[in-house]
């Protein structure tokens, strides 16, 4: 059978069970053979990560410790440039193969400002896009995704065919929680006890990780 992979990217800043849960559902709706969380080092489209490439590649790794078919991919981390995702598709492309079924999973918030992406058009030839979360009723794609929808988007996700060029959007489990809702509670003293694995929370604490800067007044 044709090998199954999924790509999420991010910043992972820090990594939190909102990103977990998104990739774990996946990758048990299609029967995934790998699902590879890659962090950014220099998101073209976000502002620069608070901690170290190393912290947040350490953090996602101790998260998907012991969690198949979860693992990380840290390609991105250790290019002298911006973390093109049409340059991670083509690297992993010329890795993996022409057969094998890629799966790029994104947010409706990201897959909005697709046209912004570097050499966008050309996503589709190396994988295919799953939009995570349907929009609500009344949030419309842009008008330069409105064409690509119709002709590329299919409506039953596991419909997808071949190793490349389709969108289909993934109903999941909603779960309001963001890195930033993260650094804020840690900034402010608060605890994020059940917001991120276990395991990264003792990191973040053992390294001092989003606390807030030290006061400069007397």
């Amino acid at each position: 059978m044709t090998q199954r992979i999924g790509l999420l990217g991010g910043t992972f800043d820090p990594i939190h069970i909102g990103h977990l849960r998104a990739a774990l559902e996946v990758a048990e709706q299609f029967a995934l053979d790998e699902l590879r969380l890659i962090p950014s080092a220099r998101p073209p489209h976000r502002g620069t990560p608070q901690v170290s490439a190393q912290a947040r590649l350490d953090m996602v790794r101790l998260a998907v410790a012991d969690v198949p078919p979860l693992s990380v991919d840290d390609r991105e981390l250790w290019r002298d440039r911006p973390s093109w995702t049409i340059d991670t598709l083509e690297s992993l492309r010329a890795e993996l193969g022409a057969e094998v079924q890629l799966l790029l999973l994104v947010g409706w918030d990201a897959f909005c400002g697709l046209p912004t992406w570097h050499r966008w058009q050309e996503l589709l030839d190396h994988c295919h896009i799953l939009v995570l979360q349907r929009p609500d009723a009344g949030s419309e794609a842009p008008d330069a995704l409105r064409n690509l929808l119709a002709a590329r988007s299919v409506a039953d996700p596991k419909a997808l065919k071949g190793p490349a060029g389709q969108i289909a959007f993934v109903w999941q489990m909603p779960l309001a929680i963001s890195a930033t809702q993260v650094r804020e509670r840690l900034g402010s003293g608060r605890s994020i006890r059940f917001l991120v694995p276990d395991a990264v929370l003792a990191y973040i604490h053992a390294h001092g990780l989003y606390r807030a800067a030290p006061s400069t007044q007397e």
